[in-house]
């Protein structure tokens, strides 16, 4: 009998090709940084900056999650989101390809982050209204409107030299949501591909009862029901589980993902050395940056090369990226111009380098990652242009 460890010389070549090729690019990659960090240093900031994303930002968004999650559940337990599907269908169908309901996720995450999208998923009665092409699609819609309220509200914020930042926070608004709608429409395209358009995403049977929980229905007069004040508690306490759970499973995305960005976006500390500390790095993708300036001018129209740091850092996280925006509106290198496209691309983009590799996995789908961030990063760069060029007709309309 030929002894199956017995391979071909072929075979052991291409078995070491891979092992060697990973390794030597891991020690390039790690040389490239403890050349300009030092290597105590690298490894310092790199466990320092995965460490400060786990407690400011993972336990941050579980504890978004564990809320939404149990008022989303109130939400489905009530009809809310029965009603919604009803009433929102018209106007989601031809924008997004979506039902109603999806209208749902989108408040959700403007109200809270990208991950609250996540919670209703978990919800039995709001898969139901889902084809199975569409339901994946919810990652690229929800990510393109999380932290919408505060990255809106931080910007009004600021003072900026020459006014309309209330106008250009609109415009934001309304570039994100054009950004939102190329993301998900190309993220449907892809999973269409994948899925079909007959298979739903929860095969079940929606029933008048279904629609209208709070309905009692004939036949079940006789049963006895919950009383409502154990129906509120119980729907709270099962859908902030379900939040729990979420939190959990975005771990591993946010702090592997996230690290790698703020490594290669953030600089040194402010008197140019490097120390250890968490959110330090080599500053490299905002070089490139500089160098793309002559493409990057036209699409986006900000005031000084700098200000691409601001995006580059919201694919990361767009809360980082706002404390950006807050220290070059200090030193006055920012105009409402800026501050219509930092919105526009800080709520649609809002970390989702991070957040979609965890969001996907808690979809049980990690294979569609790719998908749904390819989907996004032409969104993110359609919200700012979009926003870009409104804000140039609004100056033109109102003269300034």
């Amino acid at each position: 009998m030929m002894d199956e460890h017995n391979h071909s010389p072929e075979q052991k070549g291409q078995s070491l090709v891979t092992p060697l090729v990973f390794l030597t690019l891991l020690i390039a990659v790690i040389a490239v940084f403890s050349v300009i960090m030092g290597l105590p240093n690298f490894l310092k900031t790199t466990m320092n900056t995965a460490f400060a994303l786990l407690i400011d930002t993972c336990f941050y968004i579980m504890a978004i999650a564990v809320i939404m999650g149990a008022l989303d559940s109130l939400l489905t337990e009530f009809g809310v989101v029965a009603l919604l599907n009803k009433l929102l269908d018209p106007l989601m169908k031809p924008l997004y390809g979506l039902p109603g309901a999806a209208a749902l996720g989108l408040v959700s995450t403007y109200l809270s982050d990208n991950p609250a999208i996540l919670s209703l998923a978990e919800e039995r009665g709001f898969r139901k209204y889902f084809k199975k092409y569409q339901f994946y699609a919810l990652t690229n819609l929800g990510t393109a409107f999380g932290m919408g309220i505060i990255v809106s509200t931080f910007m009004l914020g600021l003072s900026i030299p020459g006014g309309h930042v209330v106008g250009a926070v609109l415009i934001g608004n309304l570039g994100a949501v054009i950004g939102s709608i190329v993301s998900t429409r190309l993220m449907i395209h892809q999973t269409k591909k994948e899925f079909g358009e007959d298979e739903y995403a929860e095969d079940v049977h929606v029933t008048m009862e279904e629609h209208f929980p709070l309905m009692h229905h004939v036949s079940r007069r006789k049963k006895k029901r919950p009383s409502l004040g154990m129906r509120v508690l119980n729907s709270a306490l099962h859908g902030g589980k379900g939040g729990v759970e979420i939190g959990l499973s975005i771990i591993p995305g946010v702090l592997v993902v996230c690290t790698i960005v703020m490594l290669l976006t953030k600089g040194p500390a402010a008197d140019g050395t490097y120390t250890g500390a968490a959110y330090e790095g080599i500053a490299l993708l905002p070089r490139i940056a500089e160098k793309l300036n002559f493409i990057l001018q036209p699409l986006f129209g900000f005031a000084s090369t700098e200000a691409i740091a601001v995006p580059i850092t919201a694919l990361g996280s767009a809360g980082a990226a706002t404390g950006i925006v807050r220290d070059m509106a200090f030193e006055g290198l920012v105009n409402a111009h800026d501050i219509a496209v930092f919105t526009a691309m800080c709520m649609c983009w809002s970390g989702y380098l991070s957040t979609h590799a965890s969001m996907m996995q808690a979809l049980k789908r990690p294979d569609l990652t790719g998908k749904a961030i390819l989907s996004h990063t032409i969104g993110g760069l359609a919200a700012g242009i979009a926003a870009n060029w409104l804000f140039r007709l609004f100056l033109v309309i109102v003269g300034g």
